[in-house]
């Protein structure tokens, strides 16, 4: 019989073959044994709500019904052939019905991969080299991901900042960085360098921050001045906002965006779009040996993510999915503004119903440098006392799923008046 080990354990034998202790994703402090709907448990039988689900890609909550009997129908026919099958075609074209912006798609392994393959994609349509991003804007784990991400240093716009050991210097010469909610700032800086710039990467909701009313439109006013393309990094809100994303939501179209973590329903998938002439530099018997971008990936489209995603996606269509997903988030929200209100603390609540956090400050948080004038002992008081409270969440977002069941309210708001407890008398 194998020895049951408690959560301590796991946690020993993580720091011996982990780099500390951990995947590099979350917390290694906690260790998750299993999830069932909206509660997750872990190594000691601790069961709580999850608001992190994934970090996004359980959006129907763990081990939902349909999805599974999709998967499990899948795996006896195979789970990956390096090579194309009907799955994935079929997830292919549900994606380019549902998303303004693609004529076509390619699919990879996660989204941090999808983000590099359309700074490249960018780079050989246009003939240019240099990006704009914009601080604090989370584009996964490339090089030019990783400049200005985090920088506890801040330094005069457009220099870039590494985030992270091993990059090549020569990167940083290739970016330019912008704040978010500033369309003046890009303005002049497009009229200084925009017949060096390739792309324009954005997050349509920075992390949790909302474009302010018409900056997106102005975003892609002066990409098409400078005929810059624009990149949407949706792999968070894709499929989220609604079933065509934040560019649905908005009104704003880009030339290429990025998707993931819903497109693969709790399995890895991920996927760049764009327009087709875009598309073509995919194709060398259209755009010839020298223009072609290259792409290979063992498990890109493979079959068990694809059925995840197609079942998924279909669920989400269904009438009232985003109606009541918009709903659970918008109490959320409230509950949590309102118990903090009542105890006189300052705060706010940024971001969008289906994905939003906290945030201990009387300002308004428009950039990621009004997120560094925040209360962060706050917010990691609020967020231990919730999770010692049965609430597992992320320390900088909270994810509503539709999972979530009148029981699970009750629970967060008993958490919730705890944490504001905790904060009233710190």
């Amino acid at each position: 019989m194998q020895k049951i080990l408690n959560q301590n354990q796991w946690i020993e034998r993580a720091r011996e073959v982990l780099p500390a202790g951990g995947f590099g994703n979350f917390d290694p402090s906690i260790v998750i044994a299993r999830g069932q709907g909206s509660r997750v448990w872990d190594e000691n039988d601790q069961e709580y709500v999850d608001y992190l689900i994934g970090s996004g890609p359980m959006l129907l909550g763990h081990g939902n019904d349909e999805v599974t009997e999709a998967v499990l129908e899948q795996i006896p026919k195979g789970l990956t052939f390096f090579a194309n099958n009907a799955r994935g075609i079929e997830l292919a074209e549900a994606i380019v019905d549902a998303v303004p912006c693609c004529d076509q798609v390619r699919f990879l392994a996660s989204g941090g991969e999808a983000d590099m393959y359309a700074l490249r994609l960018a780079r050989a349509y246009t003939g240019r080299n240099k990006i704009v991003k914009f601080e604090g804007g989370y584009h996964g784990m490339s090089a030019e991901a990783q400049m200005s991400l985090a920088p506890t240093k801040l330094v005069n716009f457009p220099q870039a900042i590494p985030d992270s050991s091993g990059i090549p210097s020569a990167v940083k010469d290739e970016m330019l960085i912008a704040p978010f909610n500033d369309a003046d700032f890009l303005s002049g800086l497009l009229a200084e360098h925009g017949h060096e710039v390739a792309a324009v990467i954005i997050e349509p909701l920075q992390r949790i921050i909302p474009p302010i009313e018409g900056y997106l439109q102005a975003v892609r006013d002066l990409c098409d001045k400078y005929q810059i393309l624009l990149i949407f990094d949706e792999v968070v809100t894709g499929f989220r906002f609604a079933y065509g994303g934040a560019q649905e939501v908005y009104g704003v179209t880009p030339d290429i965006c990025t998707m993931g973590k819903i497109i693969g329903g709790g399995f890895p998938v991920a996927a760049v779009g764009g327009r087709k002439e875009i598309m073509d530099h995919f194709d060398k018997a259209i755009v010839g040996a020298e223009n072609w971008l290259m792409m290979l990936g063992t498990l890109s489209g493979n079959p068990v993510a694809a059925v995840a995603g197609l079942k998924t996606m279909e669920i989400l269509k269904r009438p009232g999915a985003y109606e009541k997903l918009h709903s659970n988030g918008t109490r959320l929200q409230q509950m949590i503004s309102g118990h903090l209100k009542s105890a006189n603390l300052d705060h706010q609540i940024v971001g969008h119903p289906s994905l939003f956090d906290v945030v201990f400050t009387k300002n308004k948080i428009r950039n990621y440098r009004d997120t560094l004038q925040t209360d962060t002992k706050k917010s990691q008081i609020f967020n231990s006392v919730l999770r010692e409270h049965g609430v597992f969440k992320s320390p900088s977002k909270l994810y509503p799923s539709l999972a979530l069941t009148e029981t699970d309210f009750e629970l967060t708001e008993r958490a919730v008046v705890q944490a504001v407890k905790a904060l009233s008398e710190h």
